[in-house]
């Protein structure tokens, strides 16, 4: 005999049932009949025998009854049976659930301890650094300027080993952060990470190659104001409930849905949720090369902020493909040597620099120098960012002769800019820097800065980059014992942050330069996000 299903067996169990209801009623009709007959006859000659029959149905009567009884009890038990087996499914779908989760916590819990693990020892480094600065404090002797302002540099100094700072630098996003700058060997880094992105570079991160339709655009910047301003908790909800109305009446495949995906995805990345960023990049990455097409410039925008992403959080081998992709829709669809190529070369040579990749790193630079020079001209504050941080790149193989060679080119060429040619009575800073290193033992006093062009108000003039590289060859011309020119540089590119900017301009600049150097004319918003995340 086959095994039957709990099914087979409920459905023969009311078969069953049913055929012994039919009996039953047939037994109370056959007995009700015998009854009838006793009473009707007071000893009829054979009422033994109709007793003893009424007796047998009686018994069977009783026995259908249990059979009855036990069917309804076996129907009882199925259907419970069947509560408990569903019951046991969704059992077993939360155990698969919390399997999961355990799952991914563990992951979490991994990737946490490995931060926390890299973080120790970042700070056992950062306490040696500091009981070796220590120790040089006590054998030199700066006037008190000097050693306030250059003990917080030097403070500043061990954030040029963070691989997220010398990624994707923007040195005027920077100024208008009001953050301070790295000072030893510092590429020109942006500090993005530990403050809100500005209203304009969070825009070009976002609308690079595709318009943003009226319906949009109040929105967006309202949206853009709110996070650059840091208010997260306002910015958030109403880019998720624009992206919610948009896919209502758009359609999730939409271009302005993968926009909007990037605005939340570069909020979430200004609060270090990398995590969801990355998801949120990815999805738009998607609908873009579905909507606009796989060689769009919106697509080398999204590919280009999620290597960012990527690089901020140490995965530059992930982050290098989508870069150098990046950059291939950018040669095709702008030219080889358009400007905005040159700014995706800068982010490829940092990521390949922070993997060691030096001579990549030297090939992407130089060919980007040569793209802003032909393009842009000389006095671009491109060029000068670029020889930065080239320079940098060079410092951190020990190829200290090429490095000082670009910061001199970018004092020198910054120096005629503002006061004219070079000649014998008008010297650039690192000249008048090597002279009083040269004549430190012969005059005890060297003489004032107002005898040298007040060169401090030239550098802040000119551009961040000018300080930096003054910080950055002071701190070569340390490392080579020279340390007389360092002080010199060192306490020219202190005074240029210490001083108000509310001083004539210096002569040698037109208005029209003056003009382009002002942080609010239109034309200087390629020039402040040139090395920001790149759009």
């Amino acid at each position: 005999m086959t095994a039957l299903t709990q099914e087979e067996v409920a459905t023969h169990t009311r078969t069953v049932v049913q055929g012994l209801e039919a009996l039953r009623n047939e037994h109370n009709s056959i007995l009700s009949g015998i009854s009838s007959t006793l009473s009707s006859a007071h000893h009829p000659p054979d009422s033994n025998v109709i007793a003893e029959k009424a007796g047998i149905l009686q018994r069977s009567l009783d026995q259908i009854e249990l059979g009855l009884s036990e069917a309804q009890i076996m129907l009882a038990l199925a259907s419970h049976l069947q509560t408990v087996e569903a019951e046991k499914q969704k059992l077993r779908a939360q155990v698969r659930r919390l399997c999961q989760e355990n799952a991914w916590l563990r992951d979490e819990l991994a990737s946490t301890q490995q931060k926390l693990q890299a973080s120790e020892q970042h700070v056992a480094q950062l306490e040696e650094d500091k009981k070796h600065l220590e120790f040089m404090s006590t054998i030199k002797k700066y006037d008190a300027d000097v050693q306030d302002s250059e003990s917080s540099m030097e403070e500043k100094k061990d954030k040029s080993d963070d691989p997220v700072v010398d990624l994707f630098p923007d040195d005027d996003a920077d100024d208008r952060a009001g953050l301070k700058r790295s000072g030893d060997f510092g590429s020109q880094a942006s500090l993005a990470a530990m403050s809100p992105t500005p209203p304009s570079q969070f825009a070009q991160q976002v609308n690079a190659g595709y318009e943003i339709p009226a319906r949009l655009r109040t929105l967006h910047n309202l949206v853009i104001q709110y996070a650059s301003q840091g208010r997260y908790e306002v910015a958030v909800p109403l880019c998720k409930q624009a992206l919610e109305d948009l896919e209502k009446t758009s359609g999730h495949d939409h271009p302005d849905v993968a926009t909007m995906l990037n605005i939340l995805a570069l909020v979430y990345r200004d609060q270090n949720k990398y995590k969801e960023a990355a998801n949120l990049l990815n999805d738009a990455l998607a609908i873009r090369e579905k909507t606009l097409g796989e060689n769009h410039p919106a697509v080398a925008a999204t590919l280009n902020n999620l290597a960012v992403l990527y690089g901020k959080r140490g995965k530059y081998k992930e982050a290098e493909p989508l870069c150098k992709r990046a950059l291939e829709i950018r040669e095709k669809v702008l030219g080889r040597d358009h400007p905005d190529v040159a700014k995706q070369l800068n982010n490829l040579a940092l990521l390949c620099q922070n993997q060691g990749k030096y001579e990549e790193v030297e090939r992407y630079y130089q060919r980007a120098l040569e793209i802003y020079e032909t393009k842009l001209g000389p006095d671009d504050p491109n060029v000068a960012k670029t020889k930065n941080n080239l320079a940098s790149a060079y410092l951190k193989q020990g190829k200290y002769k090429e490095a000082e060679i670009l910061y001199k080119q970018v004092l020198t060429r910054a120096h005629e800019r503002e006061f004219g040619a070079i000649d014998g009575d008008n010297k650039p800073i690192w000249q008048v820097a090597e002279e009083r290193e040269e004549n430190k033992n012969k005059v005890k006093d060297s003489a004032p800065y107002g005898e040298y062009g007040g060169w401090h108000k030239a550098a802040k003039v000119d551009s961040p980059t000018v300080t930096t590289t003054l910080k950055n060859l002071g701190a070569l011309y340390r490392r080579q014992g020279k340390y007389e020119a360092a002080e010199t540089l060192e306490d020219c590119a202190i005074r240029s942050r210490k001083e108000p900017p509310n001083f004539p301009s210096p002569m040698g600049s037109t208005s029209s330069q003056r003009s382009q150097d002002d942080p609010r004319h239109t034309g200087i918003k390629k020039i402040f996000h040139a090395f920001g995340f790149q759009s």
